[in-house]
């Protein structure tokens, strides 16, 4: 990564922003296994860099993203909205109505319809099927070496979901292979077989979805597609595409981020030698997110030219937050780069920050300790038989396998 200070960037009105300049590839192998040096380099030039490879002002340190993240005057929604080709028109139709892409006050009615339903009460209620869950998946575990990425992490999560939604899990292959060709969209180098499978995708779980909620309708159930059906504030309920684009929200930002939690985190714990010796407190859950976050980039919108750290961001302009470079800022945790599950618990950005915090936060949380739990007591020699290696999948952050073995 080379840094280069002299030319600085300019956003839409022509108002230059006097920004470090920093290059480097997403798709870099050695910036694909261990992004934080050059997160590194790059916050020693200061707050906030010129990242060329994303042509877009980037927030490393903590106090830099955490103060756009909060900040209202950044947004999700662009000043102008962009056009999309007529192929993509699909996908983009179920993201026009995700609370993921609105501000208020129609985030605000969509967030609250969905908080009525999406309880902390009936994700608490879960913990019982999560830990019989988990004790299953390890019960169906090969004697052999196994990934415990295909074998454990990813079906957990997708299968909590579908229960969750009032899903039959026969579709959690289904669900998941959606998701997969679904986030896709979001990752560097995308090209046109790519985007036909996302809209192949999202056709097939739009009509899915659809079909299941309009059943629901007329015979619900203890799920949450029913509770969201009944869901009702100051007169005003969800629609079906409101329905349709949380579900679909739900389940990809959820499991797609738990995976590799639940990756990432197995991994720190096997190399630092805390696996089955550290117990599986809160602490230890949130030092692992900080540690090793599974979403690297978040981006916001500037809606007013905003003083961010000294620098003046212009309106109109789109800004990244490094959520794994602020993760590790040496201004906010001490010893950064040290993983210390004893670590006093102060706040990360791994699930964001601000109006757009992440709704599934609470189930995350308690699948990641349950999961955890589970597996370190009945698997308590587990070991790694190969390097753990991450998959090329930025913004996202984690493994294409973790291939372990039982005592």
């Amino acid at each position: 990564m080379g840094a280069d200070s002299g030319r600085g960037c300019k956003g839409l009105n022509d108002n230059p922003i006097a920004l470090p300049e920093v290059r480097q590839d997403l798709r870099d192998a050695g910036f694909v296994q261990d992004p934080y040096p050059a997160y590194d380099r790059m916050r020693a030039l200061g707050p906030l860099v010129y990242w060329h490879n994303l042509d877009m002002p980037c927030a490393v340190s903590f106090a830099a993203a955490n103060a756009i993240l909060r900040d209202r005057r950044f947004g999700r929604v662009p000043l102008t909205p962009p056009a999309h080709p007529d192929h993509l028109a699909p996908f983009y139709a179920v993201e026009a109505h995700s609370m993921l892409e609105m501000e208020p006050p129609h985030h605000t009615r969509l967030r609250g319809l969905v908080l009525r339903a999406f309880t902390s009460r009936r994700i608490a209620a879960l913990a019982p099927e999560i830990d019989a869950l988990a004790h299953q998946l390890i019960d169906a575990l090969p004697d052999e070496p196994f990934d415990l990425i295909t074998e454990f992490a990813q079906p957990l999560p997708v299968i909590i979901i579908a229960r969750l939604l009032g899903v039959p899990e026969t579709m959690a292959a289904d669900l998941l292979r959606w998701s997969r060709a679904m986030v896709a969209m979001y990752q560097p180098g995308r090209t046109r077989a790519h985007e036909d499978l996302a809209v192949a995708a999202t056709r097939e779980f739009v009509d899915f979805l659809r079909d299941h909620i309009a059943a629901r309708r007329t015979r619900p159930a203890d799920d949450l597609i029913t509770h969201l059906i009944a869901a009702e504030q100051d007169g005003a309920t969800l629609s079906t595409d409101e329905m349709i684009s949380t579900c679909i929200l739900l389940l990809n930002a959820g499991h797609e981020a738990t995976v590799h939690t639940l990756g990432n985190t197995t991994k720190t714990l096997l190399e630092t030698g805390h696996y089955a010796q550290a117990p599986i407190t809160d602490a230890l859950i949130e030092e692992c997110m900080r540690f090793d976050a599974p979403l690297h980039l978040f981006t916001r919108w500037a809606y007013d030219d905003i003083d961010v750290m000294g620098r003046l961001i212009p309106r109109g302009t789109q800004v990244a937050c490094l959520l794994g470079a602020a993760n590790r800022c040496p201004r906010h945790w001490d010893d950064p780069a040290q993983f210390d599950p004893t670590r006093t618990v102060k706040p990360h950005l791994s699930f964001g920050a601000g109006l757009h915090f992440c709704l599934g936060a609470p189930l995350a949380r308690l699948e990641l300790q349950r999961a955890l739990a589970v597996l370190t007591a009945r698997l308590p020699g587990l070991r790694l038989i190969e390097a753990p290696k991450y998959a090329d999948i930025y913004h996202f952050h984690g493994l294409e396998a973790l291939q372990v073995a039982r005592a």
